[in-house]
């Protein structure tokens, strides 16, 4: 069923009214009192996940012939605006009284916006404009800071996003050329009688935009450098928040676009998953710096998130798998960035003693870094469980296997940031942001109620 209501996309348009009022209300405001722009942020936020909420329970149906509006679509929804909320709050410390404050809100809502439709995109079109949406102003983010590493990182991730947005674009026209259409339902029919060859190459171009957008491999250059170079509020942000749509843009693509047979799409996806995790790990071994630490996390939790879309359409547990585990991971990663904000360092040495000095900042954090290799009862282990019975379900056993010795991997680099918090405290003193701290021990504590409540939500 198709129809053409307004109100169907409502959750993204009070945040859209949010954005434009926040930036034309900025204009007359002085720079000391910008924090209301992000009150009007936060209220558009809050708005859409009420909206999104109450979308959640009518049949799934496609507005305009081109937006879903399914459970991936309502998951996503309420996952990038409530993460992006989050970051709102994290950057109220850094940012208040600074001269760009009202831009960096809107900056932050309108990659949202992006976020959300490149998930609920069902038109190729619709997927390429979210794809701008999302990047734009995740380019300007980097470098906020006007700073060398801060723009060094905003170049990388700039050229990084073109060309391989550019080589999405030939997958595009070369998909529509093949299927005679841009809407998925009719790629799967025209796909059908298509040269298997193209279409295996307009397939791979169009997964080249999306493995930027995930972090995953061949993708991932710019994850280090960004994570590093830009402020640490943009770090979590762009770890965090366009992953959401970007696995369940995928997701879409191969159980919705691409028909069976035509090209080997769980195979490419699952080495993929396999390279992802294991590089992401590797690199992080050699780590001391932990915003590089975490970028190298989140490309080996790329690999394990591009599992479940690897068997898409051949296991009836890969939607739930990915949908709980990305929201899961959204989570407990922001969860650790928000500790790293908070203690206001980057270097593992800086960490040493943290216990003594702010015990709840480091029970915080170590609730978060066992979330991340996905111990019980966090809310990861029930995604990365339901992510090893996906795999099994779908024959690919020889990726659970993978995922499972990746996994026991990265307890390694991880216990180097742990080990020290509990030893002797040789790091200068420094106050944690207040804030910041109380995120980080929300989102710890959210993390383990998630997962203690996995099956309630996982029911509904």
């Amino acid at each position: 069923m198709m129809n053409e209501n307004p109100a169907d996309l409502l959750p993204e348009l009070c945040v859209l009214a949010a954005a434009v009022i926040g930036l034309l209300t900025g204009l007359f405001l002085p720079r000391t009192r910008q924090w209301i722009v992000m009150a009007i942020c936060a209220a558009g936020l809050v708005a859409g996940i009420g909206a999104a909420a109450v979308a959640a329970d009518r049949p799934e149906t496609m507005t305009f012939e081109a937006f879903a509006l399914d459970p991936i679509t309502h998951v996503t929804r309420i996952a990038v605006f409530g993460t992006t909320l989050l970051v709102l709050a994290l950057a109220v410390g850094i940012l208040r009284a600074h001269p760009r404050e009202t831009e960096f809100y809107v900056l932050v809502l309108l990659a949202a916006l992006g976020t959300v439709a490149l998930a609920a995109a069902a038109d190729l079109l619709v997927l390429v404009a979210a794809y701008l949406l999302a990047s734009i102003p995740g380019y300007a983010l980097a470098g906020f800071g006007k700073d060398a590493a801060g723009v060094e990182a905003a170049l990388k991730y700039y050229l990084m996003g073109a060309l391989l947005g550019i080589v999405m674009l030939t997958g595009v026209t070369l998909l529509y050329g093949l299927g005679r259409g841009t809407s998925y339902e009719t790629l799967r029919e025209g796909l059908v009688g298509a040269p298997a060859g193209a279409a295996a190459v307009g397939v791979v171009a169009l997964l080249a935009g999306l493995t930027f957008k995930t972090g995953a491999v061949p993708g991932h250059f710019w994850v280090p450098d960004v994570t590093e170079g830009a402020l640490s509020v943009v770090a979590a942000l762009v770890t965090t928040v366009p992953k959401i749509g970007a696995f369940a843009a995928m997701y879409r693509i191969a159980a919705e676009m691409i028909p069976r047979g035509s090209v080997n799409w769980p195979l490419l996806i699952a080495v993929i998953a396999a390279a992802t995790m294991t590089l992401g790990n590797l690199a992080a071994f050699a780590q001391d710096n932990v915003r590089r630490l975490l970028a190298y996390s989140t490309i080996s939790q790329a690999g394990y998130l591009l599992v479940p879309i690897s068997v898409a359409g051949r296991s009836d547990l890969a939607e739930s798998a990915l949908l709980f585990y990305v929201a899961a991971y959204a989570l407990t990663n922001l969860g650790a960035f928000a500790v790293v904000v908070a203690v206001g360092r980057d270097q593992l040495a800086d960490y040493a003693g943290l216990i003594r000095r702010s015990p709840l900042l480091a029970i915080s954090l170590v609730i978060c870094l066992f979330g991340l290799v996905g111990t019980p009862p966090t809310a990861v282990f029930v995604g990365k469980l339901l992510m090893f019975g996906a795999a099994l379900d779908g024959r690919y056993t020889w990726l659970a296997v993978v995922a499972a010795v990746n996994s026991v991997a990265s307890v390694f680099y991880y216990l180097r940031w742990i080990l020290p918090m509990f030893g002797p405290d040789t790091a200068a003193a420094v106050a944690p942001a207040r804030a910041a701290g109380m995120i980080a021990v929300g989102t710890a504590v959210a993390t383990l109620v998630l997962g203690i409540g996995s099956g309630v939500v996982l029911t509904t």
